[in-house]
C-alpha cells in the first residue's frame, strides 16, 4: 500500500524538479551543468527540424538558459554522450552504452533496428566493405558519398551508402564520432568508445530492471502506465510488475490524490519527496519547452499531470494542424499555461510569433505576462533573434499586452 500521500500540486513539482525545470538558473551555465542536465534526464531526444532550434538544443536550453550550443556538440566528440534507438534517436550517457546496446540487440522493437536487420541480411558484403574503408580511411559522412539515381527522401530513398552507415550504427558496429554542422559523422565503434572491448553486454531482463528504474528516477514520479514509454519497453507495465522493485527499495509507491493508481517514486529521490511533502519546493521557472521535451513528449501522461492536452503537429498535414507546426509549450510557475507557434528568421534577427494560445481558463495578471514575455524574450535572444514580432494570440485581447511587455522588455535589457 502507498505509504505517503501527495496532492497533485505536490505530484507537479516532484516531477518538474526531477526533471530540472523547477527552478530558474541562479547561475552561468556551464558545460559540466550541461553534462548533468542529460544524465538526470537519462535521455535527450534527437529531431532535425529547426525552424526554432533543433529540440536537443532547446530542452537544454529550457533547463541552463543561455548557454553555447556548441557545447552539446563537444560533449558528444569527447565521448560524455553518446547516441543510440532508445525512445527515439538520443543522446545518452556514455556510461550506459553496455545498457542501451544489450537492449537494442536483445529486446527492443524499433523501425529502425528492424530495417537496419533486413539489410545486414540482403547487403552483409557491402556492409563489410564499408567497414574496411572507414578502418582504412578514418571516420565519414554520409555527404562523403555521391548518390548515383537523383533521388532523395526517408530510409528507402537514402543513397546505399547512407542506408549502410544507419545499418551499421543501429547494429552497433558503427558509432557517431560526432556531429558536424549536425551531420553525422561515423567512426567504428572500439575507436568511439575504446571501453567497449573490455564491457560485458548484460542480460536483456537485467537491462529491462534497469531501465523501468532509470526511468522512474528520470520522472520524479510516474504512474506505472507510464514507464514504458520512456525508454520505449515493451509491455506498457501494470503495478504488479513493480512489486519486485518496492520490494526491493529501489522505488516506493505512493498516493495522489485524484489518481486512481499509485505513483512510483525512486529511492534516490527520498529528500525530494520528503522536500515535496513539507511543502518546500517552489516553482519559480518560466520557460519555452521543446515540442521534444520528456515534460510533454508522453501525451497520456501531459494530460493527466497538467491537464495539457499536447500532440506534435509537425508530422501532420497543414490542413488538420490546430495549433501549428512547431509548438512550443510555455511553463510559467508550475503550470502549462499555453503554447505558441514559432519560427526563427535569423537572416533577419526576427523571432515570428505565429500564434500564442493560452490554455482554457488560464488568464495572465501582469507579473505572470511579463514572465511570458521575458522567457519569449530570452529564448530569442538566445537564437540571435532578439527582434520579437507576435503575429497573433487566443484571446485575442492578449496580443496588445503581450506585444508591450515584449517590448517593454527589451526596452529594459
Amino acid at each position: 500500500m502507498p505509504s505517503q500521500t501527495l496532492s497533485l500540486a505536490q505530484a507537479r513539482k516532484l516531477h518538474l524538479a526531477a526533471l530540472g525545470l523547477l527552478s530558474t538558473p541562479r547561475r552561468k551555465a556551464t558545460r559540466q551543468d550541461l553534462r548533468r542536465c542529460i544524465e538526470r534526464m537519462q535521455l535527450l531526444q534527437i529531431d532535425t527540424i529547426h525552424v526554432v532550434a533543433r529540440s536537443p538544443y532547446l530542452v537544454l536550453f529550457s533547463r541552463l538558459g543561455a548557454y553555447p550550443p556548441a557545447w552539446l556538440d563537444a560533449a558528444l566528440a569527447e565521448g560524455h554522450v553518446f547516441e543510440t534507438w532508445a525512445h527515439e534517436a538520443c543522446f545518452a550517457p556514455t556510461t550506459d552504452v553496455p545498457l542501451h546496446r544489450s537492449y537494442n540487440r536483445q529486446a527492443r522493437s524499433h523501425w529502425g533496428l528492424k530495417r537496419a536487420q533486413d539489410q545486414v541480411l540482403s547487403h552483409r558484403p557491402q556492409l563489410d566493405a564499408l567497414l574496411a574503408h572507414i578502418d582504412a580511411h578514418g571516420p565519414v559522412k554520409s555527404s562523403d558519398f555521391e548518390r548515383q539515381d537523383g533521388q532523395s527522401g526517408g530510409w528507402w530513398g537514402w543513397k546505399d551508402e547512407k542506408r549502410w552507415l544507419e545499418t551499421l550504427f543501429a547494429t552497433g558496429e558503427l558509432m557517431v564520432a560526432r556531429r558536424d554542422k549536425f551531420q553525422r559523422v561515423y567512426d567504428l565503434s572500439h575507436r568511439v568508445c575504446p571501453s567497449l572491448a573490455d564491457a560485458p553486454v548484460p542480460d536483456a531482463a537485467e537491462v529491462h530492471a534497469q531501465f523501468i528504474a532509470k526511468a522512474v528516477l528520470a520522472l520524479g514520479i510516474t504512474q506505472a502506465r507510464w514507464i514504458n514509454d520512456y525508454f520505449r519497453q515493451k509491455p506498457r507495465l501494470k503495478d504488479a510488475d513493480l512489486d519486485m522493485l518496492v520490494a526491493r527499495g529501489v522505488l516506493q509507491r505512493v498516493a495522489v490524490q485524484g489518481w486512481s493508481s499509485p505513483g512510483y517514486v525512486h529511492r534516490q529521490h527520498a529528500d525530494l519527496l520528503q522536500q515535496t511533502l513539507d511543502g518546500r519546493l517552489r516553482a519559480t521557472h518560466t520557460t519555452l519547452l521543446s515540442p521534444f521535451d520528456p515534460l510533454v513528449w508522453d501525451r497520456e501522461r501531459a494530460s493527466a499531470l497538467w491537464g495539457f492536452d499536447y500532440r506534435i503537429e509537425c508530422y501532420t498535414p497543414e490542413e488538420k494542424r490546430t495549433y501549428g507546426y512547431f509548438v512550443l509549450p510555455i511553463l510559467h510557475r508550475g503550470a502549462l499555461v499555453g503554447r505558441l507557434d514559432a519560427k526563427a528568421h535569423r537572416t533577419q534577427g526576427v523571432f515570428e510569433i505565429k500564434a500564442l494560445f493560452l490554455e482554457q481558463d488560464i488568464t495572465l495578471d501582469e507579473a505572470a505576462l511579463h514572465a511570458v514575455a521575458q522567457a519569449i524574450q530570452r529564448c530569442a535572444d538566445w537564437h540571435g533573434t532578439p527582434e520579437v514580432c507576435v503575429q497573433r494570440t487566443e484571446p485575442a485581447a492578449l496580443l496588445s499586452r503581450l506585444q508591450a511587455a515584449v517590448r517593454l522588455g527589451s526596452s529594459t535589457r
